[in-house]
């Protein structure tokens, strides 16, 4: 009954089972592994900024560009407070609010994006602090410029006057007359009576959108395997019902209509009666 599984159909069926299953089962393994990976650099990120906190915070310009190893590092700066911008759409212990953003001019002639604090509820310019008047030292985390659309960074264009969507130097550059540095820093403690931002894991090591599609294909290349083992116990189960058939007599009433001769054309019609 069994004889069907050594036709040349049922060898290249076989074979195409055999080298799937593995095959479905080692990249669901990889894409989990790459997961796991993204969830420990998720861990280790949030751990290194804390630790980078408890630092001694160094001079901006030794810690620029941003990258990976400089994200999060403690940094000060002297200079005088200039422009006020808020940043809109930011929630902060699940509640929605807004950034107050100031913009540091120091003494290269280039400004510093400072985020001062958090305050609850839409932007409004007249319930945002003062500018602090005269020098100040501010000392905070440094932070990579934002990419509007990524990490719940709005793209929203349109915004009134005095806001911005993203903190990033390509966003400020056109609000104000002069050089800004691409990155910013929030400081450590809320200025006049604001929430302090905490400072962010840097990008690519959190669990972002990448992550997510990881763990999603590792369900789909598992969920493979279980439809080819499906898939192949469906068709035996067909065929062996086939075999039966076959021993028993019987054959399926489209090949009984197959198997009649139709009437030949040679034969002579019966007289139509008048």
């Amino acid at each position: 009954m069994y004889r069907f599984l050594l036709t040349p159909r049922w060898w290249g069926i076989n074979v195409f089972v055999l080298l799937a299953i593995p095959f479905c089962i080692f990249m669901g393994s990889w894409q989990l592994g790459r997961f796991e990976d993204r969830v420990d650099n998720h861990r280790d990120a949030e751990a290194r900024v804390a630790s980078d906190k408890r630092e001694a915070p160094r001079p901006l310009d030794r810690l620029l560009p941003v990258t990976k190893a400089t994200s999060g590092k403690q940094t000060t700066a002297t200079g005088r407070y200039d422009e006020q911008l808020l940043v809109p759409d930011r929630t902060l212990d699940g509640e929605h609010g807004h950034y107050v953003l100031t913009l540091l001019r120091t003494d290269s002639g280039r400004a510093l994006p400072v985020v001062r604090g958090w305050l609850p509820g839409d932007p409004d310019p007249a319930k945002a602090p003062p500018v602090p008047a005269g020098e100040v030292t501010v000392t905070g985390a440094l932070q990579a410029s934002e990419t509007p659309g990524s990490n719940g960074v709005s793209a929203r264009g349109g915004l009134p006057d005095g806001q911005t969507a993203a903190i990033s130097a390509a966003s400020l550059v056109n609000l104000v007359p002069y050089e800004v540095y691409d990155a910013w820093v929030t400081l450590n403690r809320g200025d006049s009576g604001m929430k302090a931002v905490p400072a962010s894991a840097p990008g690519g090591t959190g669990l972002d959108l990448k992550a997510f599609q990881n763990l999603g294909y590792t369900a789909e290349w598992f969920a493979f395997v279980g439809f080819v083992i499906f898939m192949w116990f469906r068709l035996l189960r067909r065929e062996l019902e086939f075999a039966r058939d076959a021993e028993l007599g019987l054959v399926p009433d489209e090949e009984q209509g197959q198997g009649q001769e139709p009437a030949s054309a040679s034969e002579p019609s019966s007289p139509s009666r008048v």
